[in-house]
């Protein structure tokens, strides 16, 4: 049995072997920037042929979601990547290989092709929409207040605010029921500009990654990590143009507009929270200075008549001068 000759880089255990199990064993592996997860990614080439390589090491990974949703997505027409072979006692995939061209560093360095971009980006949502959502977990008001508690457990101590977890978890209690879809979508959840591919002819179409956290639930919230994406400024017009665009190809109704913006600032509030917790308790230090844009994004979503209650708590609680990077706001 041949082993993998890696280029620069130490493969996992067991790596070498479940390559040459899949016919890659004379592959070239070479790895690929991680980024906030434990899951390592790595290319392997053999020939014209090129393959991703995915380790989610268990016990604390586990492939088995992203095989569920990516097989999911496929049946339906969605560019998921293939799945070559797996060896889930180890945690391995043997993937579709995408390439390297991001929607994100497209769009940085050809400014002119964002509208056309993230037109595509709107119509797979849309896309989306039309389908009933897969068999997968119900983004219910127990998620949703789990996720918006992040931002009282990292981020507010961090920048030393003493947060009330209960007039907190009451003043999103009335607000949550606006976001609970009556017809439930699958939810991708992480879907922005770093986790869509440009595949096929011209890059014409979007290939979704990180998608193995789906749910069930409210269409407005994939728009919603498009539209306020953590990591890149979109512009308000791009905003506002590309919500209208998704708003009339689906015919969505009056009540959309409040579960946009409820489902913004929970989301908001949520990767505040998260992008503290990576630099204080994993070391990521890189994720405070996003926090700025993302609370520009909040306090967009905060100013909706719907959000009410919680802009209330927000208002009484995180002083303007506390609302921004937590590593130079630091108690």
């Amino acid at each position: 049995m041949g082993s993998a000759m890696a280029t620069d880089v130490i493969l996992p255990p067991h790596a070498a072997d479940f390559l040459a199990a899949q016919g890659w064993g004379e592959a070239t592996v070479t790895a690929i920037p991680g980024d906030a997860s434990a899951r390592r990614y790595y290319r392997a080439k053999r020939g014209s042929d090129e393959a991703i390589l995915m380790h989610a090491p268990p016990p604390g990974e586990d492939p088995r979601p992203f095989i569920h949703v990516g097989q999911w997505l496929v049946e339906r027409g969605f560019a998921a990547p293939v799945i070559h072979g797996c060896d889930l006692d180890h945690g391995f995939l043997l993937l579709q290989d995408f390439g390297d061209v991001r929607m994100r560093e497209t769009i940085d360095a050809s400014p002119e092709r964002a509208q056309a971009l993230y037109e595509t980006a709107i119509d797979v949502l849309v896309d989306l929409a039309r389908h009933p959502a897969g068999p997968f977990e119900a983004y219910d008001h127990a998620v949703l207040r789990r996720e918006a508690d992040l931002l009282v457990e990292w981020y507010c101590p961090a920048v030393g605010v003493q947060a009330d977890a209960e007039s907190y978890h009451a003043a999103w209690d009335q607000v949550f029921s606006l976001a609970l879809a009556a017809e439930p979508v699958t939810v991708l959840r992480d879907y922005h500009a770093e986790n869509l591919m440009l595949i096929g002819e011209n890059g014409g179409r979007l290939g979704l990654l990180d998608f193995q956290d789906a749910l069930a639930g409210h269409p407005a919230y994939d728009l919603v990590s498009l539209l306020q994406d953590a990591r890149r400024d979109v512009a308000p017009e791009t905003e506002a143009a590309m919500y209208a665009r998704y708003r009339a190809a689906t015919n969505a109704g009056e009540d959309f507009e409040a579960a946009y913006h409820v489902l913004g600032a929970q989301r908001n509030a949520k990767i505040v929270g998260i992008f503290t917790r990576l630099w204080k308790r994993d070391g990521k230090e890189r994720y405070p200075a996003l926090c700025p844009r993302v609370w520009r994004y909040l306090e967009r979503d905060l100013a909706h008549p719907a959000l009410a209650p919680v802009k209330i708590w927000f208002d009484a609680t995180i002083p303007a001068e506390k609302r921004g990077d937590p590593m130079t706001l630091q108690a």
